[in-house]
């Protein structure tokens, strides 16, 4: 039996419980919580299964977001756009669709000043797992199809913002 299985309400009464210091953090304060646990994990279980966990919690994260924030948009551009908000909301990135392919659903989003990696060391490994989960599920929830997504650029390899390409692998979920 799991003892902490995410639901949203496990986010608590933010006013009630936090009166004083409110909703807000600073990024260096989640990126120590990221990358303390991700060291952990990865002592436990290897690089490979920490950033599939990730990818997973990711996942979870897209999904809860959506249907808190984004569902019943039905049709793709409206939904982008509500995507692009809620993250910019959120803090969590500022969002720019390259591509989107309404016949194919292949998408290619950029992600600048992304939570996760914006400003950290080049080290030429992409470290967004988390990201690519939480898009996987968000495009997965609206569409009802199987997509992959994967980082394409990272600002740990080098560049000045993450790109994730999304592409439907099979026509059910």
């Amino acid at each position: 039996m799991q003892k902490y299985a995410f639901k949203w309400a496990m986010l608590g009464d933010i006013e009630k419980g936090r009166p004083n210091l409110g909703g807000t953090t600073t990024v260096a304060t989640y990126r120590l919580m990221q990358y303390c646990l991700r060291d952990a994990m990865e002592k436990h279980v290897g690089a490979e299964v920490t950033d599939q966990i990730f990818q997973e919690a990711g996942m979870l994260a897209g999904a809860a977001v959506y249907n808190q924030f984004i569902a019943g948009n039905q049709e793709l551009n409206p939904f982008l756009m509500a995507l692009k908000d809620i993250l910019l909301d959120l803090g969590i990135g500022i969002v720019r669709v390259e591509k989107a392919d309404a016949e194919t659903g292949e998408l290619i989003l950029t992600v600048s000043e992304d939570l996760d990696c914006s400003g950290v060391p080049e080290t030429g490994e992409s470290v967004c797992t988390f990201d690519e989960g939480f898009i996987k599920a968000v495009l997965e929830s609206f569409s009802g199809r199987n997509y992959d997504v994967k980082e394409i650029d990272c600002w740990s390899t080098g560049e000045k913002t993450c790109r994730f390409r999304a592409v439907i692998i099979d026509d059910e979920a």
